[in-house]
């Protein structure tokens, strides 16, 4: 675990450090693209920041190779290097596309390009393991099929729910953490090598999403764009890949005595798409939805438009920030509920916790209007929206108040209005012309 944190620990500072210096040179680049109908942000923000996320990943696999225990995967797996080079792949189209922008065809050609490198390389599904039956064999053409098909859902997963500040790394964030602690139980608890690689792909995902959300978080100095957001769904779907159909339930079933009790152990894995798909559950559901939705309204499915779910929580009125935190929310408890099936004997205690969740997600959901206050003791050191008497709303109220609403009488509309401005709407509502500029009107 130490040897993991270390990496986890590279990954980000190398990554936090570059964030400045790729800011700099993205401004100077100009790749600050004017604001669109359907950004949420008010002014232009510099992109590239994969940049600084690929010199974090490099940094890390770099630090991992110089340890003795992580060292050995470097001779016994090939997929570090296959992750290389589709993560090299993805980052130069998105560079690409961040400061000239590409067509969303060439773009997706360019997604299985990078995955059919890696199969090539060997990242691939094997077996698709069945409860109580064991583990089916595929095709190599079947395995290669899965492989393309798994990467280019996440990526554009993953892609799709970057439309705010700090969403798309901290849910990739969320995500990395649930996978690292489920392949490094399988690995550490198990004896299961296949699951080594996972682990460390997930430690390195986490340690860039850590180290560039302080510039990304709202309001975002600095984005990701194509270039880190198709690079983080594209490791997590390697990730996905190095467990999924690698492990055998033979294995599990000798450590743990009996098939049912491997069958409990191996729940996230006995269909080959449940672990990724419940950690990027929300992402995928955006992404379902808006194929669905831009496609029935005879669109292309990759036209951008401004419907997607944390458009939608903007809608309904939560602040930025709290959508952002409404999104991390759901996406932990299903990406760690999931996690905790496979952990723990009672599942029923863990459904039940995950549903007692729920409620209170569901809750803080449909209260968009709920704003906290601070304790009077200590308004003096938070934001202003936190402070009794301060802010948007009180300055209403206080508004409201000056004009005698709280003793039920109405302010007449022409009470604002002057002298002048009244004898003129006076002229225009009895039929009178005004003819020529407003000082010759007003004598």
């Amino acid at each position: 675990m130490r040897e993991y944190l270390l990496v986890m620990f590279v990954s980000a500072a190398v990554t936090y450090l570059l964030v400045s210096p790729v800011r700099k040179f993205a401004i100077a680049a100009g790749a600050m693209p004017a604001v669109r109908a359907r950004d949420v942000h008010r002014e232009p923000t510099p992109r590239l920041g994969g940049i600084a996320m690929f010199g974090g990943l490099l940094a890390g696999l770099l630090a991992a190779s110089q340890l003795s225990g992580l060292g050995r995967m470097f001779v016994q797996s090939a997929d570090i290097k296959a992750l290389l080079s589709g993560a090299g792949i993805m980052f130069v189209l998105g560079v690409l596309d961040d400061k000239w922008g590409v067509d969303a065809l060439v773009k997706l050609g360019g997604q299985m390009i990078a995955a059919g490198v890696m199969v090539w390389q060997g990242i691939t599904v094997i077996a698709i393991p069945v409860p109580g039956y064991g583990s089916v064999p595929v095709t190599p053409t079947q395995g290669m099929l899965i492989s393309v098909v798994l990467v280019v859902v996440m990526v554009n997963a993953v892609n799709f729910i970057d439309g705010l500040d700090g969403l798309a790394a901290g849910m990739v964030c969320i995500a990395a953490m649930a996978f690292f602690l489920y392949s490094y139980r399988l690995w550490l608890g198990y004896g299961i090598n296949d699951a080594a690689p996972a682990a460390l792909f997930t430690a390195v995902l986490i340690g860039m999403c850590l180290g560039f959300l302080p510039h990304n978080l709202h309001p975002a100095r600095i984005f990701m764009g194509d270039s880190g957001s198709m690079m983080l769904g594209l490791m997590l779907a390697v990730a996905a890949i190095s467990i999924t159909g690698r492990v055998d339930p033979d294995l599990v079933s000798a450590q743990t005595g009996s098939q049912t009790t491997a069958i409990h152990a191996l729940v996230p894995i006995y269909i080959p798409l449940i672990l990724p798909l419940t950690v990027i559950a929300l992402p995928l559901a955006d992404l379902l939805l808006a194929v669905v939705r831009r496609t029935w309204a005879g669109k292309s499915p990759f036209a951008a438009d401004k419907q997607h779910l944390h458009h939608r929580l903007l809608e309904v009125g939560h602040s930025h920030s709290r959508a952002v935190l409404i999104m991390y929310f759901w996406a932990a408890l299903i990406a760690f509920g999931t996690v905790a099936v496979s952990v723990t004997n009672t599942g029923r205690t863990v459904i039940l916790a995950m549903a007692g969740l729920c409620l209170v997600g569901l809750a803080v959901l449909l209260m968009p209007r709920f704003k906290p206050r601070a304790p009077k003791a200590v308004q003096p050191f938070v934001p202003p929206r936190y402070r009794d008497g301060e802010g948007p709303d009180a300055a209403a109220g206080e508004d409201d108040a000056e004009g005698g609403a709280g003793d039920g009488a109405e302010v007449p509309a022409m009470a604002e209005l002057s002298a002048e401005d009244k004898a003129l709407l006076g002229r225009l509502g009895s039929g009178a012309t005004a003819v020529g500029p407003r000082g010759e009107r007003r004598s």
